[in-house]
């Protein structure tokens, strides 16, 4: 008997098929576009990726968008477009699945006072959305110190677990733990306690079926030549390296014009693509 239990254990269905949303109100009209766009079932829509990011050359870079469930850095120099990306993805992860986005709210971890709401209603606008509707979609926080980052976390899984979250962004995931760990002594703590945070920003992304987007700045490299194309390297060393799945770097183009590269992914091709930033987010590169 316990044979035979075990053997109908085995048979058991993880997945829903799309069709019994039908039941709860969604209309077959919704639900023809979405297998048109290859959705099958109900969790390949909660897992559905951010595939719009402002600009058709970044998309196509991203191929599969931002990736739920992982983290994805986004790293470069003050002013190459790393927080218009944060502010353009926490409107576009809105829009319906069949529009690039991915049907969610967006929570926003602020660490550096760079959040704009005027930004984001200026997006907004741009997608023909509400712009009320959406600021009012997107949960804010600032952090003032690494201690209050990581306190955050446990506050986003309680607002998490209430309503359908598609991003989560920290803007900047190590401003706080280079300022709160500065001596040259505080390193291995500064580490382990970013690790520490990485690490529960992960699950949360895992838990929730979420995507992570983190923008981190880069430092001098004592080790680049100074004549090699680029002399800086991102902080955090391996903790970052390990904890990102993918990481994108970002740099100064000609004038409002930026160039991101697939610094490191298990899936992307190492590639560029250009971009503008504009009063609107991120936008196609300018002639």
């Amino acid at each position: 008997a316990a044979e035979g239990a075990m053997e109908e254990e085995e048979v058991i269905i993880n997945f829903q098929n799309i069709e019994t949303l039908e039941e709860h109100g969604i209309n077959a009209n919704d639900l023809q576009k979405l297998k048109d766009a290859g959705y099958h079932t109900i969790e390949s829509i909660a897992h559905a990726t951010i595939r719009k990011s402002g600009s058709v050359e970044l998309d196509k870079l991203l191929e599969g968008g931002i990736e739920t469930g992982s983290i994805t850095e986004v790293f470069g120099e003050f002013r190459t477009g790393k927080t218009q990306l944060c502010h353009t993805l926490c409107v576009t992860c809105q829009l319906a699945v069949t529009d690039g986005g991915a049907e969610g709210k967006a929570m926003y971890i602020d660490t550096e006072g760079t959040f704009r709401p005027e930004r984001l209603q200026a997006i907004a606008e741009r997608f023909n959305m509400d712009p009320i509707a959406t600021l009012e979609n997107v949960a804010y926080a600032r952090a003032h110190n690494s201690e209050h980052q990581m306190e955050l976390l446990k506050t986003a899984a309680a607002i998490l677990s209430q309503d359908r979250y598609a991003l989560i962004v920290v803007d900047s995931a190590t401003a706080l733990f280079r300022t709160d760990y500065s001596g040259r002594g505080e390193l291995s703590e500064r580490q382990m306690q970013m690790a520490q945070f990485l690490r529960q920003l992960t699950r949360l992304g895992e838990e929730f079926g979420v995507a992570i987007l983190i923008t981190n700045q880069v430092v001098a490299n004592p080790d680049g030549m100074s004549f090699a194309k680029d002399s800086t390297k991102p902080i955090g060393g391996n903790i970052i390296a390990h904890a990102s799945t993918t990481r994108l770097r970002m740099r100064k183009g000609r004038g409002e014009n930026r160039i991101c590269t697939v610094f490191d992914s298990p899936t992307l091709p190492e590639a560029d693509a250009q971009f503008a930033v504009g009063p609107k987010g991120i936008q196609d590169a300018v002639e």
